[in-house]
């Protein structure tokens, strides 16, 4: 459909954040009413400038914000990050391309800043593609049956001389932070929960008129060191006077495996607890074989997660470290094509990598291209999850000389599948 020019796309400022807020709510289908609690949550948490709305006169029909985010490629290095959120378009305004209008309009923004990339969590598949975004992580859910796992029901704590400890929520604002910032060093695809997170998250600061305040629960090292940290809800379900209660996590994060196997069987050892929802884990998470049966954990969900768009193709490919066989194996470059329909990454570049794993990128080289990709196959290559041959398989990505897709993998894929541990 063709653009609707009488469709005015703004920045939003604090005074409009009452129509925007209630447009938001009715593009995600929940009452369109908004309190003055919520009001107040979003007037918080406002970045002038980064607020984006679509208006049909005065009323509000699509919302879109953006905000700064580092982003982990490992090793401890990130680049920074256009965060995207809060994407809607109203159901009377669709088809009618004011999402690509808004889209545009942040992405030129964010190339301006100097933001390497852009993120997002796709709420549907189909959409993103089209802007250059690629599905750079995936996530997966697991739910665990505690009486068949085989563990301990008797279990009084961990045997490696660590505690577990129930904490408060001011406890995990203060502890949180550090302890995150040690998994995100680590964690290809962590991204980073600044102090307004932090609040959210354990109810300081509030969209709602309730909130249930969750379990929080600390893993200490032997050292004493803060290791690993959960949040945790539970019900209340019985039948024929036997207890049938499940756990739900709403997040664990932790900075070694030693904590990580201390909290799941601490989750599966709570009495009355017979099931445990994990939220949301790495594809490759080490959960199913923490437990003596790995079968007691049952797959629920494995989708996308992270989307990447990539708007410095030599900033990202310098950036991540590069440990792959093929630095190993003597594979030291490749020519790649790029192709960016809107003109922000487009080219020729070749990749160097040295024997210490550190990539140069070089654009507009002459050399012959060996690989020629989109640049949203490109942001599902660029942080070690997708296959460079399974692309090519698809129809997605070109040799231009044979073998090149093998090499692309030698060099990309990563021994653990990067994560990103939030949702935004």
């Amino acid at each position: 459909m063709t653009p609707r020019a009488d469709i005015d796309i703004r920045t939003v400022t604090e005074d409009g954040l009452r129509e925007w807020s209630r447009a938001l709510s009715t593009g995600f289908l929940r009452s369109p009413e908004v309190t003055d609690r919520e009001l107040a949550a979003r007037r918080d948490g406002f970045l002038p400038g980064r607020t984006l709305g679509a208006y049909d006169g005065e009323r509000c029909v699509a919302t879109f914000r953006s905000f700064p985010q580092d982003l982990s490629v490992g090793a401890g290095t990130t680049v920074p990050a256009d965060a995207i959120s809060n994407v809607t378009v109203s159901p009377t305004h669709r088809r009618r391309g004011i999402l690509t209008r808004m889209m545009a309009q942040d992405l030129a923004a964010a190339k301006e800043r100097g933001d390497v990339v852009a993120t997002l969590i796709a709420a549907e598949y189909p959409i993103y593609g089209r802007y250059g975004f690629g599905p750079a992580t995936s996530t997966s859910v697991w739910t665990i049956d505690v009486p068949r796992t085989g563990l301990d029901p008797r279990w009084a704590g961990p045997a490696d001389g660590g505690r577990i400890d129930l904490v408060d929520a001011e406890d995990v604002r203060k502890l949180g932070p550090d302890l995150h910032a040690r998994l995100a060093r680590q964690q290809p695809g962590a991204v980073s929960r600044d102090e307004r997170w932090w609040q959210v998250n354990t109810g300081l600061v509030r969209f709602g008129e309730s909130w249930d305040e969750p379990f929080y629960a600390v893993y200490r090292s032997a050292d004493g060191e803060v290791e690993g940290l959960v949040s945790y809800e539970a019900d209340d379900k019985w039948e024929a006077k036997q207890p049938h209660d499940t756990a739900d996590v709403n997040w664990l994060i932790t900075a070694t495996p030693a904590a990580e196997r201390a909290l799941w069987q601490y989750l599966c050892s709570i009495d009355w607890i017979t099931k445990v929802k994990t939220g949301w884990r790495a594809p490759d998470d080490l959960l199913p074989f923490f437990l003596p049966d790995p079968r007691a954990a049952k797959l629920v969900t494995h989708a996308d997660w992270l989307w990447v768009r990539i708007l410095d193709v030599v900033r990202a490919l310098e950036a991540r470290p590069y440990d792959g066989a093929g630095v190993a194996g003597g594979i030291r470059g490749l020519v790649l094509e790029v192709v960016d329909a809107d003109g922000f990454t487009g080219g020729r570049y070749r990749l160097e990598v040295s024997e210490q794993g550190v990539g140069c990128c070089t654009p507009g080289v002459r050399d012959a291209a060996e690989l020629t990709l989109d640049v949203r196959e490109l942001a599902a290559l660029w942080l070690g999850d997708e296959s460079a041959v399974r692309l090519a398989a698809l129809g997605r990505v070109r040799e231009e000389r044979a073998g090149a897709a093998r090499a692309a993998d030698a060099l990309l894929r990563t021994s653990r599948r990067p994560w990103c541990p939030d949702i935004f």
